[in-house]
């Protein structure tokens, strides 16, 4: 979940890899995945669609027992909101889902009034004003 992701766990990435355009996207949910190599696009094993990965830096060190890399893998199931407006996220979002405007390597992200459906305040939207939660 992206409120157990600490910065210090993704502070070795050095470019988020988008699959797919997030300009429409409200939320993406984010994890983080034991993988095989630094940079190198994940295989993906959930429901949905993997929208996203980050590629890791030459320092980032694998784990002594498994040999893997922690990278994030940022995607979607089917009943998200981008695929099901009315559903069970016509408002809220997920535990692990951020907004993807708020992602930067190295930073996890954060919620906001756009990922969790609501819309901003009438003041907000006439300052142009968009805020983290």
């Amino acid at each position: 979940m992206s409120a157990l992701i600490t910065e210090d766990e993704i502070n070795h990435e050095t470019d988020l890899i988008w699959l797919e355009d997030i300009t429409d996207l409200d939320y993406v949910r984010q994890s983080l995945d034991r993988l095989p190599t630094r940079r190198a696009k994940p295989a993906y094993h959930r429901d949905g669609r993997m929208v996203g990965y980050a590629q890791l830096g030459p320092r980032a060190k694998a784990s002594r027992s498994s040999g893997t890399f922690r990278r994030r893998v940022f995607w979607l199931l089917p009943h998200d909101r981008d695929s099901d407006p009315k559903g069970v996220y016509a408002t809220g979002a997920p535990a692990e889902a951020v907004d993807p405007r708020t992602l930067e390597p190295g930073c996890k992200g954060s919620k906001t009034e756009r990922s969790e459906g609501g819309p901003p305040s009438s003041a907000m939207q006439e300052l142009g004003i968009t805020l983290p939660l």
